[in-house]
């Protein structure tokens, strides 16, 4: 019954971006309304909190690398390659300072 839960409320996108706060609260409505005890709907909150967590964590995971694969598709300059630069930029800028001083 608490699997069966579980896998149903975790199966909306959406949930994984609720709030710790709003899970808790849909949470305990669903324990409330499946009637499980006091104990039941303990685990069951932390369970689902558990789960929603893990779930926000894999979903931002495979968007960060959807990006980076996009990124490195399109060739696109990451704001590291943009520090080098500027690195480069910098060092050059003192030695053109440094000869006109000569």
């Amino acid at each position: 019954m608490l699997d069966l839960l579980k896998r149903t409320v975790l199966t909306g996108l959406g949930f994984a971006y609720l709030t710790k706060d709003k899970v808790m609260e849909a949470g305990k409505k669903i324990a409330k309304e499946a009637k499980l005890s006091e104990d039941e709907g303990k685990k069951f909150l932390s369970e689902l909190v558990t789960q929603t967590e893990k779930a926000r964590k894999n979903v931002e995971a495979q968007v960060e690398e959807f990006v980076k694969k996009k990124i490195d598709k399109y060739d696109v300059a990451t704001k590291k390659d943009l520090e080098k630069l500027e690195k480069k930029i910098a060092a050059l800028e003192k030695k053109l300072a440094a000869k006109g001083k000569k």
